[in-house]
């Protein structure tokens, strides 16, 4: 066998994981869109259609749900201070600032649709949030 057909078929097999792996992230982004915008309807929020932003729109439900208006400050802060090289200490303790507001506005927003807010530690544990968010959306 020679070189070039076992790169060929590494690539190509690469390529396939690559394809899974968006296929995916593809299907994980619908499901959480779809569950958060139900938590948003439960809620009775304004827009529960803005679930569907990629990369913050849970995270603004979450917010909107906990009646807390001031995150997206906290944001912004930690956009603006990842561009400053020099401030990287500063960057990664708002990014925990943030992540620790992301777990009570999670909290906030399970109170919100009737469960229990401890709920939003075990969504920390990968595959747990996905059955919590989903119980949360649709169950009674």
């Amino acid at each position: 066998m020679a070189f070039g057909s076992f790169d060929a078929a590494i690539l190509a097999m690469g390529m396939a994981l690559v394809a899974f792996l968006v296929i995916i992230a593809i299907a994980l982004w619908v499901y959480q869109s779809l569950a958060f915008m139900a938590i948003g309807r439960k809620a009775k929020l304004k827009y529960p259609g803005l679930a569907w932003i990629p990369a913050i729109g849970p995270m603004i439900i979450a917010y909107q749900a906990s009646k807390m208006h001031w995150w997206p400050w906290l944001l912004w802060i930690s956009i603006i201070f990842a561009f400053i090289p020099v401030l990287v200490f500063v960057y990664v303790i708002c990014v925990l600032i943030l992540a620790v507001y992301s777990i009570i506005w999670q909290w906030k927003m399970f109170e919100a649709v009737k469960r229990p807010g401890w709920w939003s530690l075990l969504c920390l544990i990968p595959i747990v949030n996905l059955v919590l968010w989903g119980i949360a959306a649709w169950g009674k």
